[in-house]
């Protein structure tokens, strides 16, 4: 497995693996690998000859007060998960070989990240789509694989590679979670044991919701007011949002009528957990 940290050297190498006939699968991460990350990089190595992940944290994807400076960083522990995985590549460039000096050009899309995430988070999703434009533009990927735990992340990639006309197909890989039913993320090793137990509200908040659909309450408000009342009965939960919107536009839905996500963000303690699942009504076809 190669670590590349420069620009020109992943171009290059991306050049010659296109020129050779060759698929590449690009996993964009910023590391502290988990097994939902891992997955990612197996459901590359089973559509590709080559897997190449990134390593970087990205800053221009933090607002102010966030938690860029503590993000956890494990560089020698990721190296060797990805290796086990088949990954054949990692780029690993720190922010001056990234952004340069006098950086001005940044891609923000009008709507979609106006819902959800980027409420609370007005920068978060321009600097996902800038570093992930330039992180497609560099690996040259043919497809990208994203895990659907951020499912706002991956509908703004969506548009923008539909938007911007990039060849590269994306991939939405589901969510991985832990036995517990926790979705896994890199922010949960900031949980104490008794804000895990809280954070699990969540998934249960997902499930009764699903339930509540299934016994024919199809009210939006309804299902968020019983979702809320779930979380906040836990110690130490602040929510952000609980939304029940269309899985394409993130408009919200008043009634439910199709299958419709649920996408929440709770702080539990100092950290921010985000969970989703599409709602079905029984019967209906995705």
């Amino acid at each position: 497995m190669e670590i590349i940290k420069t620009v020109k050297e992943i171009q290059k190498r991306s050049d010659m693996i296109r020129r050779s006939g060759k698929t590449i699968a690009f996993v964009p991460t910023m590391g502290f690998l988990h097994e939902g990350h891992l997955s990612l990089m197996r459901e590359g190595r089973n559509r590709c000859d080559d897997v190449v992940i990134s390593i970087f944290v990205n800053p221009t994807q933090f607002g102010p007060g966030e938690d860029l400076e503590s993000y956890p960083r494990s560089f020698e522990r990721d190296c060797e998960l990805a290796e086990k995985q088949g990954v054949n590549a990692i780029f690993a460039p720190n922010e001056k070989e990234l952004y340069g000096k006098n950086f001005q050009t940044y891609v923000k899309l009008e709507d979609l990240p106006n819902h959800l995430c980027g409420i609370s988070r007005p920068v978060h999703f321009r600097g996902v789509a800038t570093v992930v434009t330039k992180l497609f533009n560099i690996v040259k990927p043919h497809f990208a694989i994203f895990g659907q735990k951020d499912y706002q992340q991956v509908a703004v990639i969506r548009q923008m590679v539909k938007d911007l006309n990039f060849d590269i197909e994306i991939v939405g890989h589901p969510t991985v979670r832990e036995t517990d039913g926790l979705a896994m993320s890199s922010r949960n090793s900031y949980l104490t044991p008794d804000q895990r137990v809280s954070a699990l509200s969540l998934y249960a908040s997902l499930k009764k919701a699903q339930t509540l659909l299934e016994n024919g309450i199809t009210d939006a408000a309804e299902i968020i007011r019983a979702a809320s009342e779930l979380i906040t009965s836990h110690p130490g939960t602040a929510i952000d949002y609980i939304t029940i919107c269309d899985p394409e536009t993130l408009a919200d839905m008043e009634t439910i009528s199709k299958p419709a996500l649920m996408a929440l963000a709770v702080k539990v303690g100092k950290t921010r957990v985000i969970d989703n699942m599409i709602l079905d009504i029984p019967g209906s076809q995705r």
